[in-house]
């Protein structure tokens, strides 16, 4: 018994310090998100050529949106086209699509049980593309409910050009709606994330992670590898794994915005993140090993080590949690030597005041600072109920994903039905943009 009661003290004793270690992690690295935001590329001219990509399987009702959104932007028309991609549509996507002005690409199923989904319609795209190497700088992607800032295009060829043409540009993730509990956590946390994660991270000259969607990928990379060759559920976390283990950058962009409408319901939601659960945990699980060997091969540095490692692993938290809380109740009961729960203050007050800086604090703090939107005390019950359901969807993401995380071939659609007239608010809404000087 003694040997078990040291095995289940050292288990706890490892998961504790791990846990304790991402949290530490990432209270540091958000110290670089505080300061006020400036621009650190300057103002080029257009140049570069986009091809825009647009994934969409029965996006009938919000597809004309973007659609027109893309004919407003603020760059020369004759430097970007874009392709609405109606993957295997049943209803009248591709029509609406190409009413608006748009060229749509068709793509269909090879069977009934062939696997189906955004990386799929990608690859297709692109092979029926051909020489898109030849004819465009960067490639683009979005998702069919997606609105853009106008000055998009413009923004992100000037970082591209001042920054020696990186291989890829992740723009600010911003969003469509927040009302209700459940849209709610998410603008909560995307707002966080975007300033004191991607940009603080961007600052310290780290890679960011990539959306899904706003983000620019250089077309020379994108042919290179042999085009879109990801497979998991998370195409965008697998590319970003596999572009930062080959020593490319990924930069961020702060100053023009995508926005992309969020899941209402929290069946809707728990489908969606046990998605992202089990690419997430498919994509770790596959390339541990690889970021340590690329370490070592001097492909990328220890800096950037530890921030690819602990984004892999964050998505281990509440197991690593449970695995910790089991081992320690399991030693205690068989050494009844402690209590089986420690109640102390310093440690509710220690957990109270974490929860207070990293959930409330700079919430309030990034929202007034990109947003320009005070803080109101009618909100604290919304951040409430936003935290209890984000703890019921992170439960389903991180331990149903790693259940089911062999599975990477059924893509489960968020289906989508919010119209850019019924957009409202500073944040839920595109903004137009002067040219630049």
């Amino acid at each position: 018994m003694e040997t078990l009661e040291t095995a289940l003290d050292a288990a706890a004793a490892v998961s504790g310090a791990f846990l304790m270690f991402l949290l530490f992690y990432q209270i540091v690295i958000g110290l670089f998100g505080f300061r006020k935001r400036t621009k650190d590329y300057a103002d080029h001219d257009p140049q570069a050529r986009f091809l825009v990509l647009i994934p969409a399987h029965n996006e009938e009702r919000v597809i004309g949106d973007i659609v027109r959104n893309l004919e407003e932007m603020d760059y020369p028309r004759e430097m970007y086209d874009y392709y609405v991609i109606a993957d295997n549509c049943t209803d009248r996507t591709a029509e609406v699509a190409r009413e608006g002005g748009a060229r749509v690409i068709e793509t269909r199923a090879e069977s009934p049980d062939a696997p189906t989904g955004k990386p799929i319609a990608l690859r297709k795209a692109l092979r029926l593309l051909g020489d898109y190497q030849n004819r465009y700088d960067l490639m683009m992607v979005f998702d069919a409910d997606n609105l853009m800032d106008t000055n998009m295009f413009r923004e992100v060829n000037s970082q591209y050009l001042d920054k020696g043409r990186p291989d890829f540009i992740q723009c600010y993730l911003g969003a469509k709606n927040k009302g209700g509990v459940v849209a709610w956590f998410y603008y909560t946390g995307y707002t966080t994330t975007n300033r004191f994660f991607d940009l603080a991270k961007h600052r310290l000259g780290l890679n960011c992670p990539i959306g899904g969607t706003g983000f620019a990928m250089s077309t020379a990379y994108l042919y290179k590898r042999g085009g879109w060759t990801t497979m998991s559920l998370t195409e965008d976390f697998e590319i970003q794994v596999e572009a930062t283990l080959e020593g490319r950058r990924i930069l961020w962009n702060h100053y023009t915005r995508v926005y992309d409408e969020k899941p209402t319901s929290l069946r809707a939601a728990i489908r969606q993140r046990m998605r992202w659960g089990q690419g997430q945990w498919y994509v770790t699980l596959r390339n541990t090993g690889r970021v340590f060997k690329s370490l070592l091969e001097g492909k990328i540095g220890f800096g950037e080590f530890l921030s690819t490692i602990t984004y892999m692993y964050s998505v281990a938290a509440l197991p690593l949690s449970i695995l910790q809380g089991a081992a320690a109740l399991g030693a205690d009961m068989i050494g009844q030597s402690e209590p089986l729960v420690d109640f102390s203050l310093g440690g509710v007050s220690a957990g109270a005041a974490i929860l207070g800086y990293s959930y409330f604090f700079l919430f309030y703090l990034a929202d007034w600072m990109d947003n320009r939107i005070r803080f109101d005390v009618r909100t604290i019950p919304l951040m409430m109920a936003g935290f209890v359901a984000n703890a019921v969807v992170g439960a389903f993401m991180q331990i149903g994903g790693l259940i089911k995380c062999k599975d990477q071939q059924h893509w489960v659609k968020t289906d989508h039905s919010i119209a850019a007239s019924t957009v409202s608010g500073r944040e839920c809404s595109p903004r137009k943009r002067r040219k630049a000087a």
